[in-house]
């Protein structure tokens, strides 16, 4: 049964599949029940096992962010063993191989594998030791190259946040082009497989790698998602490069891939202060304006029909509630209140409108701010680092100018920093996402004015 077990080219019959199966599996339980129970005081049932979006109502507490990599670590060559076995159980059924990739597709993967463990043999009985040929051959260099390619980009992960505790050019940058070069390099090694091929497994290696920090929470659906496109892109990039240099099948530029991890060490010392203004016309005097600047009641819940949010403002991005002020003049403390907590707002100017100066000006600095969205995850509560530290704000400012008509431009500033690289694809997310709230707290203010 071994060579069934970890050899990568014999056919697996039914039997075997089910009872080396059953094995691991059993054996991969009880060390993660164990792990997890040691961690939290809480153990596990088979149940919550299987099926961990269950968990979101009976389960315990999540392990510390160590214990879930260490466990994640722990699951690769399980990850490995079950799809190799499956690739080969599914050739041995006479079905195509890539039906055994299944088993790497959450929830899908237990009717991949009950359907394979049923599946009777169909291939020739005098084929039964002959290596796999043709397509099975790029299978087999596709599953090698990926998981390669999957273990570079989690140990890329562990090294920029775990380690170094930075989101920068060696997460965003260097991992997505180790991952692409790794996975492509062996995958075109033995013969050059295509580009449209070569750029499948590159996404399918970002892909595996992005639901694995899912499963074991250390990144939440949102986050995920907003880093997917430069990820695709720049593991694409590394996967032409590995490919080029399979061709030229030097170990020597390969070894050059090596370098990669540097990047995660080079980080700006401090990332630049950007600002972001908006502004909206109220139809109502200034002084009605600036006494909800200063304080304003809860806002509806963010629909974009009203005006008060975009559709990432209700899916787990922190969005603003309501206001309120503790004294008057600068030194009086401003708390904003988020749904995920409040901004202390200390006031460093309070430029009231008068009827000999019509416009107005209220400026604070920020001091404490709250996580920056709760993050999705099906499986576990999401306490990523990034949530903390990456994106704050540093101050902001609303002006009031008088308008000819009676009226009111209402402007808001919001200055702040972000400690993401690059930095020109996080500030697109960060700028838009700022604007939305401002969006969401200026036409409340303009509603609630022109109402009163």
């Amino acid at each position: 049964m071994v060579p069934a077990v970890l050899g990568v080219r014999e056919p697996v019959a039914r039997r075997t599949y089910l009872a080396a199966g059953l094995a691991l599996g059993g054996v991969k339980y009880l060390v993660d029940a164990a792990v997890i129970y040691a961690a939290t005081g809480h153990w596990v049932s088979p149940l919550l096992y299987l099926l961990p979006v269950a968990q979101l109502r009976f389960g315990g507490p999540s392990p510390s962010e160590g214990v879930l990599l260490g466990l994640l670590l722990w699951t690769l060559p399980f990850a490995w063993i079950g799809g190799t076995m499956s690739v080969r159980r599914a050739r041995d059924a006479g079905l195509p191989a890539p039906v055994g990739l299944l088993f790497y597709v959450p929830l899908v993967n237990y009717v991949a594998i009950a359907a394979l463990a049923l599946a009777p043999t169909r291939r020739a009985p005098s084929t039964a030791l002959v290596p796999l040929q043709g397509v099975d051959r790029a299978t087999w260099a596709a599953l090698i190259g990926v998981g390669a390619g999957v273990t570079a980009g989690l140990a890329m992960t562990g090294l920029s946040v775990y380690v170094l505790g930075a989101y920068g050019a060696g997460l965003f940058v260097g991992a997505p082009v180790l991952m692409g070069g790794v996975a492509s390099w062996l995958f075109n090694l033995r013969r050059p497989q295509g580009v449209l091929a070569t750029l499948g497994v590159t996404s399918l290696t970002v892909g595996i790698t992005g639901g694995l920090l899912l499963l074991f929470a250390l990144e939440g659906i949102l986050c995920i998602t907003m880093a997917a496109p430069i990820a695709l892109v720049l593991a694409g990039v590394g996967g032409l490069l590995g490919a080029a240099l399979a061709r030229v099948e030097s170990r020597l530029a390969m070894s050059s891939f090596a370098l990669v991890p540097a990047f995660a060490a080079v980080e700006p010392m401090a990332p630049p202060v950007r600002a972001v203004i908006t502004t909206v016309d109220v139809a109502a005097p200034p002084e009605v304006v600036w006494e909800l600047v200063t304080a304003f009641p809860e806002i509806p819940a963010p629909t974009p029909s009203l005006g008060t949010g975009s559709w990432w403002l209700d899916r787990g991005v922190a969005y603003p509630v309501r206001a309120r002020i503790e004294g008057t003049g600068v030194g009086a403390v401003r708390y904003c209140e988020f749904s995920t907590g409040p901004f202390v707002e200390p006031i460093t100017t309070w430029d009231p409108p008068s009827a000999t100066r019509p416009d107005g000006r209220l400026a604070f600095d920020v001091t404490g701010q709250p996580p920056v969205m709760t993050e999705w995850n099906p499986w576990h509560a999401v306490d990523a680092p990034h949530l903390q530290e990456t994106l704050r704000s540093r101050r902001g400012e609303f002006l009031l100018t008088a308008l000819p008509d009676g009226g009111t431009r209402l402007q808001g500033t919001t200055w702040y920093t972000i400690d993401m690289a690059p930095q020109l694809y996080w500030t697109a997310w960060s700028d838009a996402l700022i604007h939305d709230i401002h969006l969401r707290v200026l036409n409340h203010i303009a509603r609630e004015a022109e109402r009163r």
